[in-house]
Order: structure tokens, then C-alpha cells, then sequence
């Protein structure tokens, strides 16, 4: 007797989604979502880059190290303290420590609640310092290696 498997493999135990219905889904998450590659980009052209960036972390963790002008507001600190920093005519991109953490999207929530556009900077500050861009600590500007596994070796971008 013979039995059949259940799937022919974990991957597509769960059958994709129609073209449709992935269109819809990947196109809602570039609305919600930019990556640090994109965000040091835009910053880097110089002028404005249209959007605020906002580091949600406590004042011990930006005195580590933040992205160079972003604008230090705890989470916790938002309903008190947005309104005197933010204009609600300018986006906002969130970050916080880095994927393992989710500040960043309790950071995007709190300010979507008081009338904000806003997205989530992926990767957070981890993924800033591994890509090897530039950051400012309490003791002044650093650079780290970019590591290749994060980062294009010899490049200036992806090309994704």
C-alpha cells in the first residue's frame, strides 16, 4: 500500500497567492515600508528628502549611535511631543533598533493615530551600521565595514 504525501513540499503546503492578490499585497507593503539602502539614498542627494526620519529609541540607545539627522523621539514620547516636532504635511519614516525589534512599528502606529503618514524604516539602526553607513554616537561620527552578507562588496547599490 502506498500513501500519499501530504504536499509535495513545505513551500507550497500553502499555494501562492493569485498574481492579483500578491500585487496588491507586495504593492500595500512599499506604502508601509522603506528600506535603509533607499532612506540613506535620499538623504545623501542632498536638499530635502522630503520625509522626516525618527529614531523612537530611548536617549541611552541614540547616544550609541543614530542615522545623522534624524530626529530623536522616543515612542512613549509621541502623543506629548510629536506635534512640536513634526509637521503632518511632511511623511515620517520610523526606525528603532533593528528587525528584532518592533519600536519602529509601535513608533509608525502612534503617529499614523494622531493624523501622521508614516512608514518603517527596515532593518532599523543594525542594518544602517551593517551596510557601512555612516552614524553619529555621543562621542562623535563612525563608519563600520559594510558586511557583505547585508551589503554589496565594491558597490554602490544592490541593483534591487
Amino acid at each position: 500500500m502506498t500513501t500519499t504525501p501530504l504536499t509535495a513540499n513545505p513551500v507550497l503546503r500553502v499555494p501562492p497567492a493569485l498574481p492579483a492578490a500578491a500585487a496588491a499585497y507586495f504593492g500595500a507593503s512599499l506604502a508601509f515600508h522603506a528600506d535603509v539602502s533607499d532612506v540613506a539614498s535620499a538623504l545623501a542627494a542632498g536638499g530635502d528628502p522630503g520625509f522626516v526620519l525618527l529614531d523612537s529609541r530611548s536617549t541611552e540607545a541614540w547616544d550609541q549611535g543614530h542615522v545623522p539627522g534624524a530626529i530623536h523621539l522616543p515612542t512613549a514620547r509621541i502623543p506629548e511631543q510629536a506635534a512640536q516636532l513634526l509637521d503632518k504635511a511632511v511623511p515620517v519614516v520610523t526606525y528603532c533598533w533593528g528587525p528584532g525589534c518592533n519600536g519602529a512599528t509601535r513608533a509608525a502606529l502612534a503617529l499614523a493615530e494622531l493624523g501622521y503618514q508614516v512608514k518603517e524604516m527596515l532593518g532599523g539602526f543594525e542594518y544602517w551600521a551593517r551596510e557601512g553607513f555612516e552614524f553619529e554616537t555621543w562621542e562623535g561620527s563612525r563608519k563600520r565595514e559594510a558586511d557583505p552578507l547585508t551589503a554589496p562588496v565594491g558597490a554602490d547599490a544592490c541593483g534591487c
